[in-house]
């Protein structure tokens, strides 16, 4: 399995190499009972550009939806997410990304684009935000030998709560407008919540 885990982290590295970013990452590793480790890596470039904290450990396994009577352990899809964010490396951030990596193993979750996943508690110290709004990222699919299924690398931004209860009312891409009409850059770690009508 360490395999599969050793080409992602090379694909991921080659997609930042490719915009600019060639220093090796950062890697924090934080383990939870009863589930394997998850690495956190940290892609910073120069200058004000976000900062990306890349999950590595989620898709050492295919993700299982908890009502299939029998789990395939080969196929299903698999899964690792990245959070953008300029300024500083928050302080707890990458523990908030590994609790989001190791919810397929630990709590049967399939992660997916547009999947709201709430944590319900700030997602580092003093931040607003308590939950991730999944969608695509612009790092392409890791494909592994058949027949094994590829690695969608998905993005996970920071929403509040309010935001999460948008989401659950109006669907994810609702929430995006409501962004983009606002004005509000979701790799801000100080921004304002959105505030849709």
């Amino acid at each position: 399995m360490s395999d599969i885990l050793g080409v992602v982290r090379a694909r991921v590295r080659e997609h930042f190499v490719r915009n600019g970013i060639t220093a090796e990452p950062d890697t924090a590793s934080v383990t939870f009972l009863g589930a394997d480790r998850i690495d956190v890596m940290r892609f910073a470039g120069p200058g004000d550009v976000a900062v990306h904290y890349v999950s590595l450990g989620c898709s050492r396994y295919p993700m299982v939806d908890p009502t299939e009577m029998v789990a395939d352990p080969v196929q299903g899809p698999r899964a690792e997410v990245v959070v953008a964010l300029r300024g500083p490396s928050p302080a707890g951030l990458s523990r908030s990304v590994a609790v989001v990596a190791a919810a397929p193993a630990v709590e049967g979750l399939v992660l997916a684009p547009d999947a709201l996943v709430d944590l319900e508690m700030p997602l580092w110290e003093g931040a607003p935000f308590t939950a991730f709004l999944l969608g695509r990222s612009d790092i392409e699919d890791v494909v592994l030998p058949d027949p094994l299924s590829p690695v969608v690398v998905l993005s996970a931004v920071p929403i509040t709560a309010t935001e999460a209860a948008w989401v659950r009312l109006k669907g994810a891409e609702a929430m995006r407008e409501a962004w983009v009409q606002d004005g509000v850059d979701p790799t801000d770690p100080r921004r304002r919540a959105a505030s849709p009508s």
